[in-house]
């Protein structure tokens, strides 16, 4: 298979699933901030600051949800020495010298005003995407789709109502800028809140590599070469790590090989095949490695909300607390019937909100890197007792775990019967050999970013059919909504999409504007696959 050659350096970050489906029409031209209208004879778009958008969020503001309290933040993107733990400092990117970021927490029907001011180094621009939050469409934060990236000594200020309460995160949407510490938690708080608990831990998983062996661009750079005849290598042992295992090693052997920045032979049964791309150095809690972790401190018998994020790039995590099961409320901001597990995986870019009842004792929590033979983990302290092992694989990870496939949506928010208005089938394509990851054959086009659009209109039922015929899984994200998996599954904004598989999904088109729809894979999105939803005008 002929490589075909890199694109040009696009100003998106998180990567991803796109591209053009198959209903898509006549190519449209624009910057997507203005009026959207299209070439001679293509459709007429709904621009990213069209009056449609102005009319959604007026309505967003009118409803009974909608506070018309202001929540005013400041966030500065600047270069950064974090501390890992054990010792180990690294310069990476980060806001206001955190890694992650510090926390925003708001109620549902608040307006956020969050200014962003970009110090970043070398002409770097940026932008601030929020993480599946149904906002209005121009403040996004998709350059060039839904605005200018923001300029080094420049300032843009984001200004929307957050309507749905939930566990969300922010991060830029230029290049491979989330693979560094350039993320944070912003969680939704509801003010009618229906669960009974009585303390919260945020934990936020990552993959991290930036001022180790490298920097992110220099692994882009890398994987775009496309790793040839090593593609598809496994570790002859039948995908099971060296342990008889499918999908981890419970023993403390080494990761899988590597080349450089590119990881070989991660296998994972749970992911379907290849499990990821990169070889990362550190997989951290809440900022912390393994051997000094991050430590949450509570009372035995008490009852603790966890929201758990994987701001990671290329890592699903198989995450389990030591010695205790954890019963699902949420998955991506929205509530699904109860279900108690032991174990849970989260792709890149999707939450889940876990209740857990605290035993007595020093417990860990286990991230362990599918497939990679790696872990994070943090400490749950309520009594006396040694720390466990960094390395220490508790016997939950291996036992009952549901994928959001198996989950529930909760009554109060599972969508209405109806057939699809419209449907768009979502071819996934690529290899490791080429890294030539697309959307319907075609790798977006940043210069172009409405060329191609997936074509829908406000009011209409839509369906996405993705039809992942690559050997890899895939988190598909979609931007400005949720859509809920199959007839009655939950509601999501991102969803992993297994090798072979193809995965339906539904959503009302009732947030009129221009939206990404990609991989959260940041280095797959980076490489080309991602597509723009585009609303007729």
């Amino acid at each position: 298979m002929t490589r075909k050659p890199p694109i040009a350096r696009r100003s998106l970050l998180l990567a991803g699933l796109g591209a053009a489906g198959a209903g898509a029409l006549t190519a449209c031209s624009g910057s997507g901030s203005g009026s959207g209208s299209g070439t001679s004879g293509g459709p007429t778009l709904v621009g990213a600051s069209g009056p449609e958008v102005a009319r959604a969020e007026k309505a967003r503001a009118d409803t009974r949800t909608g506070t018309g309290k202001e929540r005013k933040h400041t966030l500065t993107a600047a270069s950064a020495k974090a501390d890992l733990g054990a010792g180990i400092t690294v310069r990476t990117w980060a806001f206001d010298g955190r890694a992650p970021g510090k926390e925003i927490r708001i109620d549902a029907g608040d307006t956020l005003v969050a200014s962003l001011a970009n110090q970043l180094p070398d002409r770097t621009t940026t932008s601030l995407h929020w993480h599946g939050i149904a906002l209005r469409g121009d403040m996004d934060g998709v350059p060039p789709a839904t605005q200018t990236a923001v300029r080094p000594g420049s300032t843009f200020t984001y200004r929307f109502i957050a309507p749905d309460p939930g566990t969300y995160f922010f991060h830029p949407h230029v290049g491979v800028q989330l693979d560094r510490g350039l993320y944070a938690p912003l969680i939704v708080e509801d003010p009618k809140e229906p669960l009974a608990y009585d303390a919260e831990w945020v934990v936020v998983l990552d993959d991290w590599l930036d001022g180790v062996t490298g920097t992110p661009d220099q692994a882009f750079a890398e994987l775009s070469k496309g790793m040839g005849p090593h593609a598809g290598m496994d570790m002859g042992d039948g995908g099971t790590g060296g342990s008889g295992m499918p999908g981890h090693d419970m023993g403390g052997g080494s990761a899988p090989p590597s080349r450089g920045f590119t990881l070989m032979g991660a296998r994972s049964e749970l992911l379907g095949g290849d499990a990821g791309d990169v070889a990362y150095p550190h997989h951290l809690v809440n900022g912390r490695v393994p051997a000094d972790p991050d430590v949450h401190r509570g009372e035995p018998g008490r009852k603790v909300r966890l929201r758990i994020v994987n701001a990671g790039s290329d890592t699903a995590y198989r995450v389990a607390l030591g010695g205790h099961r954890m019963t699902i409320t949420h998955t991506d901001g929205f509530p699904v019937r109860h279900e108690e597990v032991d174990a849970l995986l989260v792709g890149m870019g999707e939450r889940y909100d876990v209740l857990v009842t605290l035993a007595d004792g020093v417990f860990p929590l286990v991230a362990l890197a599918e497939g990679k033979n790696a872990t994070g983990m943090a400490l749950v302290r309520t009594g006396s007792g040694a720390a466990p092992a960094p390395t220490v694989r508790p016997k939950e990870l291996d036992g009952r775990l549901l994928t959001a496939t198996q989950l529930r949506a909760a009554d109060a928010v599972r969508l209405e019967a109806a057939k699809p208005d419209i449907v768009h089938r979502v071819d996934i394509s690529g290899t490791m050999a080429a890294y030539d990851w697309a959307l319907n054959g075609r790798r977006f086009d940043m210069d172009d970013p409405t060329a191609n659009p997936l074509l829908i209109e406000e009011g209409r039922r839509v369906r996405l059919e993705f039809v992942n015929r690559t050997e890899m899984w895939h988190p598909m994200h979609l931007h400005g909504h949720t859509y809920q998996l199959g007839a009655a599954g939950p509601r999501k904004d991102t969803a992993i999409v297994l090798p072979g598989r193809t995965l339906s999904v539904d959503f009302d088109a009732d947030n009129p504007g221009q939206w990404m729809l990609h991989c959260h894979n940041a280095y797959h999105g980076e490489a080309g696959m991602m597509a723009l939803v585009a609303y007729r005008s």
